[in-house]
């Protein structure tokens, strides 16, 4: 049986939203449609998981999302070790699911947040190499922070 399928004013219609709200749901995600060719299409089940009449699927892979803040790391600390958390990221993964890395250093605060969303494996990797790192007695971070 064939699932049944709406278009962008069809929905509107029947949640009684402006055809702008329900396409604001799916560029946000909120929504899930299909694009033929300039225009969305609806299935039921994405409609019914919108409006609470159906429990929503959750497909593909676990994520893990991590934020690993350290403190006392000047402005050049922060730019090594934010080029190996990119690079390591970027290397020996799996391509279709890559990690998604940023970094955020406040010099005034001398604090860096490093910002790790991906597989649990692969964030648990980059993760065990940064605790490597900054436990390691290697020169990257000079925990006392010289004010310029």
């Amino acid at each position: 049986m064939k699932e049944e399928i709406f278009s962008v004013e069809q929905v509107a219609d029947r949640l009684g939203l402006h055809v702008r709200t329900v396409r604001g749901y799916i560029r946000s995600g909120r929504l899930h449609a299909v694009r033929i060719g300039k225009q969305y299409r609806i299935a039921a089940s994405d409609l019914d998981a919108l409006t609470g009449q159906a429990p929503a699927v959750v497909t593909g892979p676990a994520e893990v999302s991590s934020i690993v803040q350290i403190d006392g790391v000047d402005r050049a600390a922060a730019d090594r070790l934010g080029t190996l958390v990119l690079t390591s990221a970027n290397t020996a993964h799996d391509q279709a699911n890559p990690l998604r890395v940023q970094t955020m250093h406040d010099e005034r605060r001398h604090r860096m947040k490093i910002i790790i969303l991906g597989a649990p494996a692969d964030t648990a990797e980059l993760l065990h190499l940064l605790d490597a790192v900054l436990n390691a007695d290697n020169g990257l971070l000079d925990r006392e922070v010289h004010d310029a």
